[in-house]
């Protein structure tokens, strides 16, 4: 069964796998995921030195070096990859590795696209971080509903083996604009970010 974002925002994300899961995975994911949270934490430390160096690419041009943008969207890619995994959203186990580019290269049940800007605003990214606050603040109603959706998940998966359509697609949303927000933020995107959980 496929979810997908909202496609009127150029980052996009979806996710085709079935309502079915294995009710050990519940548990079992986490422990199956340590290893890439591991190749993940040292990834975004790097993607976080060069989000820093297109911010000040982008204040003197006005654009993004592609192969920063590529690798970034990347970094989000796996994150995202491992992140539907370790919420037992599916079972297969995600590549290591960065997909790097915009477009996503398939092969993974979990997809993440990026359309960049040939463009940023200067003024929007130099107070980036001041226009996040209403995002972090939306961020923390989104993080109240995925938790309880994925709480309902955990048992409902736990017992039956399956994914209650409705809660799934609620920890989906919550997870779409947390995508969004974030590619937001590393400058992966120009328009600010909706506060919509699709």
């Amino acid at each position: 069964m496929a979810i997908t974002s909202s496609p009127d925002y150029p980052v996009t994300a979806g996710l085709e796998a079935p309502l079915t899961v294995a009710r050990w995975r519940v548990i079992g994911n986490y422990i199956l995921a340590i290893p890439h949270l591991v190749v993940l934490y040292v990834l975004q430390i790097v993607a976080q030195l060069a989000v820093v160096a297109a911010w000040f690419a982008i204040l003197f041009t006005g654009r993004l070096p592609s192969g920063i943008g590529e690798f970034v969207a990347g970094v989000h890619r796996y994150q995202y990859r491992v992140l539907t995994y370790t919420f037992f959203l599916r079972e297969e186990y995600p590549a290591f590795g960065v997909p790097s580019g915009y477009s996503d290269p398939g092969g993974d049940p979990a997809w993440f696209n990026v359309v960049p800007p040939e463009r940023f605003s200067r003024a929007a990214v130099f107070f980036r971080g001041l226009l996040a606050i209403p995002q972090v603040l939306y961020g923390i109603v989104v993080s109240v509903v995925l938790f309880v959706a994925w709480i309902v998940g955990f048992f409902a998966v736990l017992f039956t083996g399956r994914w209650p359509e409705s809660w799934r697609r609620s920890i989906l949303g919550a997870v779409f604009w947390s995508v969004r927000f974030n590619a937001w933020y590393s400058l992966l995107a120009d328009p600010y970010p909706p506060f919509v959980m699709r």
